[in-house]
């Protein structure tokens, strides 16, 4: 049988779905897949972010702490190097993954780079650490791009275009579907109730870590003008961060603003039910994916640092990206409000993207590229 092998340095519990289901998908084709990780760092530990899987492959990583950064050696067991297909994390921490790249040069089988193409929150992108990576972009079998933004970088870098795989990155959101569904009127009234917020008014929620990349001065700036127009405006801020005692100041000034802490589960759906727009002008990662399943109008700023996920914000469609300018955000928000028809076109456009980013498509994508870069000639 065809193996293949995924590496990751450790198991993040929001992937152990995708890779339960990629494994039984791609034994449906005759591929016994194998996922080899490790674990968390030292400083990765306090983020308890960690899953299992039974039928995994855990190694003992091993760690240096230069400066910021931890360097990483990961064994891979000998019982795999018989691979057909190793897919690797694009990391220039893993030291351990460039033994695969150099063994392109002597070996049949094929390497795959599974990443960004690019740090896209960088604060030195021409730096030493993104040269690195550029350098290596192109030294692959296969590239499985996190969305089309990495298939751009790829494309402009020389990588061929038809050996890419764009996932369309997502995470397993039915049980977030599940939550909104259970939602009821009564519910809904009952936490706007609490928060002093009328029927009908106009709700912007803010979900996310709180810290300076969010661009929180423009949410509040932003927010200010909006209430300025419409005296019913609330804004409700899920998340915790560096920013919160910023966030916690501006709150006692404004009735209206609502900071609530981290919510999950069927509390965090509540608020996304409860809101008329998601309202994230900094750095947009994979909560446009909970924006699409609550049929939310996302908004955010072109120039933000964003995560490759931006790719899925087609800007007035299923979303809105305003320059880099509170009162511009702010007025994108009034014309929504003032505009019915263009409210409700890109709501239900929003909602309709969610069947298109979806872990279950997210799967198949990833099984037939791994199809595709196994029927490639072998390059010796």
């Amino acid at each position: 049988m065809i193996k293949v092998v995924i590496l990751q340095h450790r198991l993040l519990h929001y992937r152990v779905s995708f890779f339960e289901q990629l494994r039984q998908l791609c034994a449906t084709r005759g591929i016994e897949l194998h996922l080899v990780h490790g674990q968390a760092s030292r400083r990765e530990k306090a983020k308890k972010d960690e899953g299992s899987i039974s039928w995994s492959h855990k190694v003992n990583n091993s760690f240096w702490e230069v400066g910021s950064a931890d360097v990483i050696w990961q064994p891979f067991p000998k019982s795999l190097r018989d691979a057909d297909l190793i897919v690797l994390i694009q990391e220039n921490r893993i030291i351990s993954q460039y033994l695969f790249i150099l063994s392109r040069y002597w070996s049949k089988r094929k390497i795959a780079y599974w990443g960004h193409g690019a740090n896209l929150q960088s604060k030195a992108p021409r730096g030493l650490r993104e040269r690195w990576k550029q350098l290596l972009l192109t030294k692959v079998d296969w590239w499985f791009a996190y969305t089309s933004a990495t298939t751009d970088i790829l494309v402009k870098a020389g990588f061929p275009f038809e050996k890419i795989t764009c996932l369309n990155n997502a995470i397993d959101n039915g049980k977030f579907k599940s939550e909104l569904e259970a939602i009821s009127a009564s519910d809904l009234d009952k936490a706007k109730s609490e928060l002093g917020i009328i029927n009908g008014a106009p709700i912007g929620l803010f979900c996310g870590s709180l810290y300076p990349d969010k661009r929180l001065d423009i949410l509040i700036e932003a927010s200010d003008i909006i209430q300025a127009n419409h005296p019913e405006y609330h804004l409700v801020v899920l998340g915790d961060g560096p920013s919160m005692p910023i966030m916690q100041d501006a709150e006692k000034s404004r009735s209206w603003l609502h900071i609530l802490g981290i919510k999950k589960g069927a509390e965090k759906a509540l608020y996304f039910r409860m809101a008329d727009f998601l309202l994230n002008p900094g750095a947009v990662g994979l909560h446009i994916v909970d924006a699409f399943c609550a049929g939310l109008i996302m908004l955010t700023t072109e120039n933000a640092k964003h995560g490759p996920e931006i790719a899925y914000l087609q800007n007035g469609v299923n979303g809105l990206a305003t320059r880099d300018s509170a009162e511009e955000y702010a007025n994108a928000v009034l014309g929504l409000l003032r505009d019915r028809t263009s409210f409700e076109s890109i709501k239900n456009a929003a909602l309709a993207a969610a069947s298109v980013y979806s872990l279950e498509n997210m799967v198949t994508n990833f099984a037939d590229g791994i199809d595709r870069a196994l029927a490639m000639p072998n390059k010796h």
